[in-house]
């Protein structure tokens, strides 16, 4: 063998060490690590608009004046679900059989390199239409940097700290009632990833048992992150686990993660494959590295 050979030999074999230590790195017993139950539920056609105007959401006032949805709203989520799926609310076209929320258990750790993420849930009822064929479940989390100011009133909110994902639910996204173009996903106003302007988003989808890294900025792109390292699920009896592993530091469209850090984190389960708004969200939370948050990522 030549030396160059050698040399090449020798530089795949740390590589593969080193991509290997990464995955090895996640907590061997998952029971350990404390996990918050965060439940998801239907939101029906109630985009960031709605949201936002006080004549039909009691809520806007609340929001203008520091008030986070999660903090108004935690206790009553299944109800609200319930209201919404069933169409009592905010939903014109009835799913029949659809749930209208699922507790989901949220684990969080790190190992000062890569942070891990583990979703365990319940699988519900379903047999409606396949919207996407190709995937009986696709789960989804996003971040987020405080500073995503919008107009609400004669004031300016910050909806990622006030909201989470909702700040990427627009009344003119392609699955909207009124929505005019069928190409329209989500967006951030005036978003632009050089600007600091977007979420993070990375996604899992069962056929591929694989996950996508992207963002949402002027539109949704769900590549061009770098952070994401393997998302892998499972199904066993009932019981969806879906586990994920990512890089603290980041790239373009990826939101850094630091000890002591906290971020703003939101996720969205589309269950029965459906697509576009027919998911279930969850509220805004906050995400801790080492520090104390909603859901806080302890070194392990």
């Amino acid at each position: 063998m030549t030396s160059q050979h050698l040399k090449a030999t020798v530089l795949a074999a740390s590589f593969a060490l080193a991509a290997g230590s990464a995955l090895a790195a996640a907590p061997a017993d998952w029971s350990k690590v404390p996990g918050r139950t965060v439940t998801v539920f239907y939101p029906g056609a109630a985009p960031m608009e709605w949201i936002n105007k006080g004549t039909e959401h009691s809520g806007a006032r609340g929001l203008r004046e520091g008030d986070s949805c999660s903090a108004c709203h935690e206790k009553e989520l299944a109800d609200m679900g319930n209201k919404m799926v069933t169409g009592q609310k905010l939903e014109p076209k009835v799913i029949k059989g659809k749930v209208g929320s699922i507790p989901v258990n949220v684990q969080a750790a790190h190992d000062g390199t890569n942070l891990y993420l583990r979703f365990t849930w319940k699988q519900p009822p379903g047999g409606a239409e396949k919207m996407d064929p190709d995937n009986q479940v696709k789960l989804a989390f996003m971040l987020a940097n405080d500073g995503l100011m919008i107009k609400s009133g004669k004031k300016e909110i910050d909806i990622a700290n006030r909201g989470g994902c909702w700040g990427t639910c627009h009344e003119d996204s392609r699955t909207m009632p009124d929505a005019k173009d069928d190409k329209k996903t989500k967006y951030v106003e005036g978003g632009s990833v050089a600007g600091g302007r977007f979420l993070d988003l990375v996604q899992w989808q069962s056929k591929s048992n694989k996950g996508t890294d992207g963002y949402v900025a002027e539109k949704r792109e769900m590549t061009g992150g770098s952070a994401l390292v393997e998302a892998k699920g499972e199904k066993k009896g009932d019981t969806w686990t879906v586990t994920f592993t990512r890089k603290l530091a980041g790239g373009t469209g990826d939101i850094a993660l630091a000890p002591g850090k906290t971020v703003n984190f939101g996720m969205a389960i589309h269950d029965d494959y459906t697509h576009g708004r027919y998911h279930f969200v969850s509220m805004g939370y906050s995400l801790g590295i080492d520090t104390k948050a909603d859901i806080t990522a302890v070194k392990q």
